[in-house]
């Protein structure tokens, strides 16, 4: 615990911390973490069953969200993403070191000026219907991607491009004006077959992995792709079972129902075997937040937005909610985009609850306010980090209620409708660019759930995409932080920590530097 925290505060959260196993404790990630052990942990499992998938070759993961869209032209939710990563790949793909390597084409080359990308198609390549991927089939992708009902972030990146064509075993990429980031986001526009209308519910990409079948709010069942064009994936089968019940997971574990967990919570992982489990700990690479919205009262207020950073002790938050895993934030940026990072902000607003109040006086609310904080209940991070804001807030004399909904209705009502006052969520970067954690408060732009609007931030915004040169670019994007955070746009808190919990015998857990779940390299030993 931090010296800060009140005798008050760690009354009311003692129950949050008696539950957190030990951690670092210092704000970052620890290397490992070791569950403790449960009473009649291995006893109490499926032996059999566990025994049956190793044999097998088949996998359960659990998850705890159901899938907004199978097609990927239209999925938004970043749970959606880091599993039909193993679906789908474009002409360029990530890797696990933060690299943009060939995917479905096997060369990129670039003109002098910046302006023309010519991608030669690999040989051999098939999706999962069996058909062969021709040119056509990518000059058809690309323009749907483009073209799409995606957010607007998305489009405005690929709104430079002003033809594609098939020459050949070639696809030529023209552009209106040279674009830093242009590979970046075309590793997001998915090859599928052309004219293909049945993506929702039989999608068909071409990665390591096939879908075979959904059941919704259930399951997902993937099967590895033999005819994949690149090392295949080492697991036969692997079934997603969907638990939006915070204890399902763990049952489902205890029980031997699952075998791969991630996104858990120190807590969480204390009550495994760890004769059954071990643990992974990397980052999440994403921003946790209590994202504020803007346009609604009290958040109109600058004063206001103000007054709850300084009322919330992050590092308090990180301490008691997940026992001290984690890496404080000041932006809507993290450190492993380490060139834009501005690790500065962190301490920006020092945790002042009397300079909270203050600021609440100035703004009219001499008496403190009352403020909703809706939390997807799926997600036990979240739903923790909202339980010890409401308590921290309470010094600052902010009377804030919790409001669990289910992940539909958060999807729906708070990120597409803007229903809502604040709300505990975090947000990443798919592609590896700044620019898809940026651009999204753009004033305008689709996927700002947010409502913020500043002028000089939109500005900086233009600048920074035009910008040719990669070093001006870069400290653009890091003049956005700093308006991000001057502005009070929301309290950021924290990248969280990803603990996995892993059954013993089971291998191959990579980490990338963007919210993905790679499949294609878990195995049994």
């Amino acid at each position: 615990m931090t010296k800060r925290i009140s005798a008050a505060l760690l009354s009311a959260l003692m129950m949050l911390a008696l539950l957190s196993g030990c951690g670092a404790g210092n704000g970052t990630p620890a290397p490992t973490a070791t569950p403790a052990q449960t009473e009649g942990g291995a006893e109490a499992g499926d032996t059999a069953a566990k025994a049956g998938r190793a044999a097998s070759n088949e996998l359960n993961v659990g998850i705890a969200q159901d899938f907004d869209s199978l097609d990927p032209d239209y999925m938004t939710a970043a749970g959606t993403k880091e599993i039909l990563f193993n679906m789908f790949e474009g002409l360029v793909k990530p890797n696990a070191e933060g690299e943009i390597v060939p995917a479905v084409a096997s060369e990129v080359s670039k003109s002098e000026d910046g302006l023309q990308y010519v991608f030669t198609l690999r040989e051999g390549v098939k999706f999962h219907n069996g058909k062969a991927v021709t040119p056509e089939d990518v000059v058809w992708s690309i323009e749907r991607r483009r073209g799409g009902e995606d957010t607007a972030a998305q489009l405005a990146a690929l709104a430079v491009i002003s033809e594609v064509k098939a020459e050949g075993n070639t696809v030529t990429v023209s552009l209106s004006e040279p674009s830093n980031e242009f590979l970046a986001y075309l590793m997001n526009a998915y090859i599928l077959p052309a004219g293909y209308t049945e993506q929702e519910t039989a999608p068909v990409g071409t990665g390591p992995y096939r879908f075979v079948s959904r059941t919704v709010q259930d399951s997902l069942v993937l099967e590895r792709f033999e005819d994949y064009w690149g090392t295949p994936g080492k697991l036969d089968r692997v079934t997603f079972r969907i638990l939006e019940n915070n204890e399902g997971l763990i049952l489902g574990l205890q029980s031997g129902a699952l075998d791969l967990v991630a996104h858990l919570t120190s807590d969480q992982i204390a009550q495994l075997d760890s004769g059954e489990f071990e643990t992974a700990v990397g980052s999440m690479n994403l921003v946790q937040a209590l994202y504020l919205n803007n346009a609604e009262k009290p958040f109109d207020d600058l004063r206001v937005r103000q007054a709850f950073c300084y009322a919330v002790d992050k590092q308090a938050v990180i301490d008691l909610a997940f026992d001290g895993y984690g890496i404080p934030l000041g932006t809507s940026m993290f450190p492993s985009f380490s060139k834009y990072y501005d690790g500065s902000l962190t301490d920006y607003y020092s945790h002042d609850p009397e300079k909270a109040k203050e600021l609440l006086a100035e703004a009219g609310y001499p008496d403190g306010l009352d403020v909703t904080i809706t939390v997807p209940s799926n997600y036990t991070p979240h739903v923790n980090t909202a339980t010890v804001l409401v308590e921290l807030l309470k010094e600052a004399g902010v009377r804030a209620t919790v409001e669990p909904v289910d992940w539909g209705s958060w999807l729906e009502n708070v990120y597409g409708n803007r229903q809502y006052q604040c709300t505990v969520t975090g947000l990443s970067s798919d592609n590896m660019t700044a620019r898809k954690l940026l651009e999204r408060f753009g004033t305008g732009i689709g996927n700002n759930f947010t409502n913020y609007s500043n002028a000089e931030y939109d500005e900086i915004l233009a600048q920074a995409i035009a910008a040719g040169d990669d070093a001006e670019q870069t400290e653009l994007y890091r003049s956005l932080e700093r308006n991000l955070t001057e502005n009070a746009a929301n309290v950021y808190i924290q990248d969280m920590a990803d603990l996995v919990a892993v059954r013993k015998g089971l291998e191959g857990l990579t980490f990338y530097p963007i919210y993905v779940l790679d499949i294609s390299a878990l195995s049994w030993t």
